[in-house]
């Protein structure tokens, strides 16, 4: 009888509990608390007041709201690559009694580089957590969604029965619309893109998970290679091409490292006066058995390399050696000129490097001249590309807009830069000496220069009439094969020494025989 009781009574008590364990059990507090005032009086309003709040302390109504999770626990709960291969190794192994597939997608973020430049790694952290809940929010229940390396994701579709290349296709674009809406980031909205690869179950080179990652992750490489948004289905001729990559990959670096990619240097001179203004280094490739490489075949093999820093170190160095060459011979040359590409100027400690550099070879930093092609200045909007260009600018380096009329840079991006000169393509040049369309064009680009306080340097001069009528249209400087073409440095003391030759020969306009 007692244990019948007692047991009536904690069913009771329990259910009581779960009672006012829920939200609307608060609604009827205010109504509780009045009816016992109006039939017992205060002393059951006092009692109702007290015994309340302890019951619902009891049962468990009252508890502490933990604070929200940090966004990163977000990344911190997503799978791994060894837990999602695990994953696709047991829907492989069981594929051919159950006849289940699957596939693998790895999605790459387009231009990732630009959050960390512009808004730092918190806020490339920030976005990758919430671009890894809409993509989890974009999936079925029983998908796997892992984080990579690198700030790239990985998604192993659950098992189905049937998986073609048309529905991971509609898969892919779903993840890819999920991540389109903007991100609002401390006042800022960020719109992110992600290039797509996978790879079908069977279409694997090996029935194995890791496998089937690598080739979506190959995949996803080549579709980040061809643009914004773009999405590739792994084939085996991907495979091929990227060991074809790797092996070109290392035949650069070693080429880079043995010396075999150095400078040949074309010389810039005055239109007013004919002197020497300075060279610009250009990079050849020695191959020991092609013999040597135009720099339009190997450049964009060493951009798709990841290897245009390397390259920048190697030219750099090389200019730099040149400059006290000439000194220790006597001769005057004012400028080395070098190019340097994005990759490069996005390195925050560029100016940093470059002055260490300068310190070290004993020269003043106003003699290199750094070029920036006209498409960087143009399309830019990276916070640490313009404080490099304003820190070389600041040391003391020339800041030459290379390729100017290529590029639709605005007047407005030119000023921002601090340039000091600006070089005009040869688009403009050709021909200019018959083409009163291209003299038109060119007088226009002088004449907003000249306004700008800007240095100009017309380059690709090929014959001696473009050579003069940029010199009568006020050009400050020319450069080209009808000058000269570029040159190894052991060739440059010659070529100064007969120019120097040549302009001794000349005779001054206005001066008087002696």
């Amino acid at each position: 009888m007692l244990s019948d009781l007692l047991g009536a009574f904690f069913t009771t008590f329990r259910r009581l509990g779960d009672a006012v364990r829920r939200p609307e059990a608060f609604v009827f507090l205010p109504a509780l608390t009045l009816a016992a005032f109006w039939l017992g009086g205060e002393q059951n309003l006092i009692l109702i007041a007290l015994g309340a709040p302890l019951l619902f302390a009891i049962s468990g109504a009252v508890r502490r709201v933990p604070p929200p999770a940090p966004r990163w626990d977000v990344l911190d709960g997503l799978s791994r690559r060894a837990q999602i291969v695990g994953s696709i190794d047991a829907t492989l192994r069981e594929s051919h009694l159950s006849g289940h597939t699957t596939a693998c997608l790895v999605l790459q973020f387009d231009d990732a580089d630009r959050i960390v430049d512009q808004h730092g790694r918190a806020a490339q952290t920030e976005v990758l957590a919430r671009s890894a809940e809409r993509i989890c929010a974009s999936l079925r229940l029983g998908d796997v969604v892992a984080r990579l390396e690198g700030g790239g994701f990985a998604v192993a579709l659950a098992p189905v029965r049937r998986l073609d290349v048309e529905t991971v296709v509609q898969v892919a674009a779903r993840l890819q619309s999920a991540l389109s809406a903007p991100i609002s980031l401390n006042a800022t909205r960020i719109y992110v893109t992600c290039a797509i690869g996978f790879c079908l179950g069977f279409r694997a080179p090996q029935a194995a998970g890791s496998s089937l990652l690598n080739a979506a992750q190959i995949a996803a490489d080549e579709a980040l290679r061809q643009g914004p948004g773009a999405i590739r289905s792994f084939s085996e001729d991907m495979a091929a091409t990227r060991a074809d990559r790797n092996a070109l990959r290392i035949e650069l670096e070693h080429a880079l490292d043995e010396g075999q990619i150095r400078p040949h240097f074309q010389p810039q001179i005055s239109t007013h006066t004919g002197a020497i203004s300075g060279f610009e280094a250009l990079a050849r490739w020695y191959h020991p058995d092609k013999g040597l490489i135009s720099p339009a075949e190997f450049l964009p093999m060493i951009e798709d390399a990841g290897l245009s820093e390397r390259l920048g170190e190697v030219i750099l160095y090389h200019a730099l050696t040149a400059l006290v060459r000439w000194d220790r011979a006597g001769l005057n040359v004012p400028t080395v000129a070098v190019n340097f590409s994005s990759s490069e100027l996005r390195n925050p400690r560029l100016a940093e490097k470059l002055k260490w550099e300068m310190d070290r070879f004993g020269l003043q930093p106003k003699r290199l001249s750094v070029e920036v092609l006209e498409n960087v200045v143009a399309q830019t909007d990276s916070d640490i590309i313009v404080a490099n260009i304003a820190a070389l600018a600041k040391l003391g380096c020339g800041i030459d807009l290379d390729d100017f009329g290529t590029g639709h840079a605005s007047i407005t991006s030119i000023r921002r830069f601090a340039l000091r000169r600006i070089k005009i393509d040869r688009s403009f040049v050709a021909k200019l000496d018959e083409d009163r369309e291209q003299q038109k064009m060119v007088a226009a680009i002088l004449s907003m220069a000249e306004r700008l306080g800007l240095e100009t340097l017309a380059e690709g001069v090929e014959t001696p009439g473009e050579h003069a009528m940029l010199s009568q249209l006020g050009c400050g400087d020319v450069q080209g094969f009808g000058i000269a073409r570029p040159m190894p440095v052991d060739e440059t003391m010659d070529w100064i020494a007969r120019h120097r030759l040549k302009l001794g020969t000349i005779p001054r306009i206005g001066s008087r025989a002696q």
